[in-house]
């Protein structure tokens, strides 16, 4: 099985990161006068849950837990997943993409979910 390294939790949680304040920038100077309101919103919402969960990601190291792979892979997969999907929309893809974004939430709960089922006291 696959084991990420903290190395490599780090720099998936940098590069998340980075990505939602790019995109959050782009839609605020590039999108704005671009996007109507409601493709907008969807931009917004899966910038916002992007950084929360790079944060999310970013601490995974740092916890005692019996397998941090298993938060990490799920709060990356979400992320991409339900972030992704709110992005497509936005830029005008089809709008049954919103049908595999809650997919993508689902993922991050599950996340959240691991994270207190797998802590341990050290």
């Amino acid at each position: 099985m696959f084991q990420p390294t903290p190395r490599l939790i780090l720099r998936t949680a940098a590069f998340l990161g980075a990505t939602a304040v790019i995109f959050g920038a782009f839609a605020a100077h590039a999108l704005r006068a671009r996007l109507a309101p409601e493709q907008l919103g969807w931009w917004q919402t899966g910038v916002h849950y992007q950084l929360a969960h790079a944060l999310a990601l970013l601490t995974i190291p740092a916890l005692p837990l019996r397998r941090p792979a298993i938060p990490a892979a799920l709060f990356t997969a979400g992320t991409i997943i339900f972030s992704g999907t709110l992005y497509a929309m936005a830029l005008g893809l089809p709008r049954w993409l919103g049908a595999i974004t809650p997919i993508g939430g689902l993922l991050l709960i599950g996340g959240w979910i691991a994270l207190a089922l797998l802590a341990t006291d050290r």
